[in-house]
């Protein structure tokens, strides 16, 4: 297989393209958690250096789970209209290019991860089994999303114990109920925004055998993303109490509840309008955006 000749995008967008940075939402929805853990770890006064250290390997390990995804789903992806124009799917790149890519961008996020302590060093090693074996888990196991919301829990550990685990920390234990707390509240957040987005795909996934949250739970998936979502405010709330959050996530946990309310409203109509999944998904984005403001406001009151 080799990159098309007809091609007349060029190469370097194409790649753009493969590692999704022209869809910045899926890149931040994955930063979000990691923002929350090094804020909270820090008491709202993180290290800058650290936050970039941060921010660069999200971008960099979720462009690298981006190709992964690509190029187990090959094949799949063509049969589906919103993944018939991935460049790998499209066979605007080769194989050995999306291989490349991958290694490149699983480079880069080892390089950023020489910067911490060994505790997270090996927490980014661990991950990285999970998120190269999360397409296989839609071909073999019944709710995927929970595989990728692992996934995403590691973002939590590897950022709280990058502030906390560190050799001049106290001989307390460095990720403490807090820090499981809040990986709940990301495991059960993503579990819900995950399957949402993955009700847009329902014909195509059980056209395609493809396993999916969203087919697993039936006719009661707008449920179960209710009971998901208000598992993440129960976590959060006890978070709140444990870390003595000021008013500030107070407020920002009350207008996420609110939406998160809203949006299974909206799930429990009997007409849905196709895009409105995708909406949902945009705003829950914002959502983690509404709750960081409130940790880093929260921490140091």
């Amino acid at each position: 297989m080799s990159i098309s000749p007809e091609r007349s995008t060029p190469t370097w967008l194409t790649i753009f393209r493969l590692l999704r940075w022209d869809k910045p939402a899926g890149r931040l929805i994955l930063m979000l958690p990691a923002l929350w853990a090094v804020v909270l770890a820090a008491r709202g006064a993180p290290p800058l250096a650290l936050v970039g250290v941060i921010v660069l390997g999200t971008l960099a390990t979720s462009a690298a789970g981006c190709v992964v995804n690509d190029l187990w789903d090959r094949d799949i992806d063509p049969k589906v209209q919103r993944t018939r124009s991935r460049p790998l799917a499209a066979r605007t790149l080769s194989v050995k290019v999306g291989i490349v890519i991958a290694l490149v961008a699983f480079g880069c996020a080892w390089g950023l991860s020489l910067y911490l302590n060994p505790l997270t060093f090996w927490l980014c090693v661990a991950a990285v089994p999970v998120i190269v074996l999360y397409p296989l888990a839609k071909r073999i196991f019944p709710i995927p999303q929970l595989v990728l919301a692992i996934a995403w829990g590691f973002a939590v550990l590897i950022s709280w114990s990058a502030v906390s685990c560190n050799a001049t920390a106290a001989p307390t234990p460095c990720l403490g109920t807090a820090t499981w707390l809040l990986w709940g509240a990301t495991v059960l957040w993503t579990l819900g925004f995950d399957i949402v987005y993955a009700m847009s795909d329902r014909e195509d996934d059980r056209r395609l055998g493809i396993q999916s949250g969203a087919l697993f739970f039936g006719a009661y998936v707008s449920h179960a993303v209710g009971i998901f979502f208000a598992g993440t405010v129960l976590c959060l709330l006890r978070l709140s109490v444990v870390m003595s959050l000021g008013l500030a996530f107070w407020i920002a946990l009350t207008i996420a509840t609110i939406l998160w309310v809203w949006q299974y409203y909206r799930l429990c109509q009997k007409t849905i309008p196709h895009r409105l999944y995708a909406q949902l998904f945009q705003q829950n984005v914002a959502i983690g955006f509404v709750l960081l403001v409130g940790m880093l406001l929260g921490a140091r009151g």
